[in-house]
């Protein structure tokens, strides 16, 4: 049997399971009461992804040795694999019992700790399996990815380069780079990451890395070329296909973009998890793969985070009726950011509330005027950059706020790993995120009935919340200065002046060709356009000559300081909106200024901002129904100077009148809602809709 044995471990090594399988149940066949063929046929199950299978095998081995340090070992992977972390935890600590200071049996424990969320207990057991065995290569990387996770990354470096000094492991250089890049060691990391190229040519990770680095070292053209290598290499690994996708819609690459484009919206039908659902919302998908997608990821998250669920990590106290409601606003945008720009008028007017409001800034102090209003308005402020995501919701927890606003979710920041761990018992989706969580770990969504009306509430994981307002806020206190002249801005002397100044990435085909055929129909007009990163400008002007437009007509703004760009508005005539994903702040922003923006309203949070804008302005007409209207009535305010001129007037008069500024009642509005919140919770009920 010994031979037959060793014939079947050489099949799994050799990446054969079947076979080994095959040959593996022949032997149990002829040995049915001997435990090793048992488990050498659980083990070639596992490798096979027959991962129930393998358990109902390797508890049948176990049972025929119960003292078999292998086949306990084994038994606990295949049983995280099945994704039963706790049993496995039980299975492998039985296996300390017998052999207390076996390092495989040490390095199992680490894993199912690590498996159930105990990140400092599965480094210590990692730690412990490499003081058994100081050359288990396998427990020294376990260990440094243990320490990285703990936010130890010089730690994690450390025991890298001393692995990488005796042999060059391709592991140990992927891991090295994550862990330079914790430290922001960028360059360091894209070096680790080329050198692991060479290493193994065939391993994706190393390109996915390279272009997550490139990315933010904000080098876009190199990071499409990175996630490019990574999709060639594993055409299965979306994280890379989702990052590319939204890379070239960034540069404004058409090239085989419509077919990754689908390949992304197959994975997303087919349960990947690893799809950034903010890139996903410039994708022309609907609503319900937009919440699909959201899910998806939302549950890998909370995989990674806080595999079991039904733990509580923080005690809630239910405040009673009448006790101050104590209220924390979440972001990495509290600044000289978008997120800071609209907020800080609405957060100078909720002070005048009894309400108790803490600021948790998740991004490094800036230093701005923008930041020190924000810090004047805030009850409390709270500086949470560089800290872990259980550290992060320890901070928070220990604030005892009853309501917790998210207003990044999936747009950046990386709160939305402490929020998986409930660190206040009421958490709410709000503003910068234009679309669902799809997380059960946020309670409500804010908005208003314009961008989420009642038909698109069941692809809204949360409960709605809806504001009897439009659901940005904005700074009413901005001027608007007086522009440089045209020429000096690029423009012509004179003729019509349409406007786009959304991010690349929304300049999708469909706003593209109706932008075009305006032009088309204007020719004295130009197209004022925001300059995107790296050879975007050209590609779009390349495409504007192929679309029967001199390319001379596109004008392009590099990015100013936020006075200097609101001043340009004063030269726009007409703000010509994009579809799938329409201007949010850029919006608010040029109707602030003077500009108005001609929209239509799509099927999706993100294509129906600029619509509610208008709508609370009470300037409907601007939403017009189909992409027909919309070049129609861009074309004929192009060519009526009157008309412009009057619409221009309208909305100077509705700026001022149409309460869509009016911060003050904004802030009594969503201090309403907020107590409507609260008031649920302290009776013990359930989030529901309110309005």
């Amino acid at each position: 049997m010994d031979q037959q044995l060793d014939s079947i471990a050489q099949l799994i090594g050799q990446g054969r399971p079947d076979l080994a399988a095959q040959q593996a149940a022949q032997l149990r066949a002829q040995y049915p009461d001997a435990s090793e063929p048992a488990r050498l046929h659980g083990v070639a199950l596992l490798s096979m992804n027959r991962v129930d299978e393998a358990v109902a095998t390797l508890e049948i081995a176990q049972r025929l040795d119960p003292k078999s340090i292998e086949t306990i070992c084994n038994l606990s992977s295949a049983l995280m694999a099945k994704g039963d972390a706790q049993a496995a935890l039980i299975v492998i600590e039985s296996a300390r019992l017998i052999a207390p200071a076996h390092p495989a049996v040490l390095n199992g424990l680490g894993n199912a700790r690590r498996a159930v969320g105990d990140a400092q207990g599965s480094r210590d057991a990692y730690f412990e399996a490499t003081r058994a065995a100081p050359a288990y290569l396998g427990a020294w990387l376990n260990l440094a990815a243990a320490e990285l996770a703990l936010g130890k990354a010089g730690e994690s470096e450390r025991i890298l380069r001393m692995i990488l000094k005796q042999t060059p492991h391709p592991q140990a250089l992927l891991l090295l780079a994550q862990s330079l890049v914790a430290q922001q060691r960028l360059d360091e990391a894209a070096s680790v990451c080329r050198e692991g190229e060479r290493l193994a040519a065939d391993d994706a990770h190393f390109p996915y890395q390279l272009g997550q680095i490139a990315d933010e070292q904000k080098l876009p053209e190199d990071a499409a070329r990175a996630h490019a290598r990574a999709v060639s290499l594993n055409p299965g690994l979306t994280g890379a296909l989702a990052q590319l996708v939204f890379i070239k819609r960034q540069l404004c690459d058409d090239e085989n973009l419509e077919s990754l484009s689908s390949r992304l919206r197959a994975a997303v039908a087919q349960g990947a998890s690893d799809i950034a659902p903010f890139g996903f919302l410039a994708e022309p998908a609907s609503a319900e793969e937009q919440r699909q997608c959201a899910r998806q990821f939302a549950d890998g998250l909370a995989r990674r985070v806080d595999p079991i669920r039904s733990r509580s990590h923080f005690t809630h106290r239910r405040r009673q009726a009448g006790e101050r409601l104590r209220v924390g606003f979440a972001s990495n945008g509290f600044g000289n950011h978008p997120t800071g720009l609209l907020t800080v008028a609405f957060f100078e007017a909720l002070a005048q509330h009894d309400i108790e409001t803490h600021l948790f800034a998740t991004a490094p102090a800036d230093g701005s005027p923008v930041q020190e209003r924000l810090q004047h308005a805030a009850s409390h402020w709270h500086e949470l950059g560089g800290s872990t995501s259980r550290a992060m919701a320890e901070s928070i927890a220990a604030t005892e706020v009853e309501i917790l606003v998210d207003l990044r979710v999936w747009g950046g920041g990386n709160i939305s790993d402490a929020l998986v761990l409930r660190p206040a018992p009421v958490q709410v989706n709000w503003l910068a995120y234009p679309g669902t969580s799809g997380a059960d770990w946020i309670d409500y969504v804010i908005a208003d009935r314009q961008v989420l009306p009642a038909s698109l509430c069941p692809h809204f994981s949360e409960q709605v919340a809806w504001l009897p307002r439009c659901f940005q806020p904005s700074d009413p206190g901005r001027s608007v200065a007086e522009p440089p002249l045209r020429k000096q801005c690029g423009l012509p002397d004179s003729g019509t002046v349409y406007v786009c100044f959304n991010n690349s990435y929304k300049l999708d085909h469909r706003s593209r060709q109706r932008m075009f055929a305006i032009l088309r129909a204007v020719p004295d007009s130009v197209l004022w356009l925001l300059s995107g990163p790296g050879n975007s400008n050209d590609r779009l002007r390349d495409i504007t000559t192929v679309a029967g437009v001199d390319p001379q007509r596109l004008v392009f703004m590099d990015k100013l300081p936020h006075a200097d760009y609101l001043a340009r508005y004063r030269h726009a005539d007409l703000f010509l909106d994009t579809s799938t994903y329409n201007a949010h702040t850029t919006a608010s922003d040029a109707i602030w200024a003077g500009c108005p923006v001609l929209t239509t309203a799509g099927e999706t949070f993100a294509a129906r901002v600029a619509a509610s804008l208008n709508h609370h302005l009470g300037l409907q007409e601007l939403n017009v129904p189909d992409d027909d209207a919309f070049i129609e009535t861009a074309i004929r305010l192009g060519q009526d100077r009157a008309a412009r001129d009057q619409l221009h007037d309208r909305l100077a008069e509705r700026r001022h009148a149409s309460g869509l500024f009016d911060m003050h009642a904004f802030a009594a509005d969503f201090a309403q809602l907020l107590e409507r919140m609260a008031d649920r919770h302290r009776q013990g009920l359930p989030p529901m809709a309110l309005t």
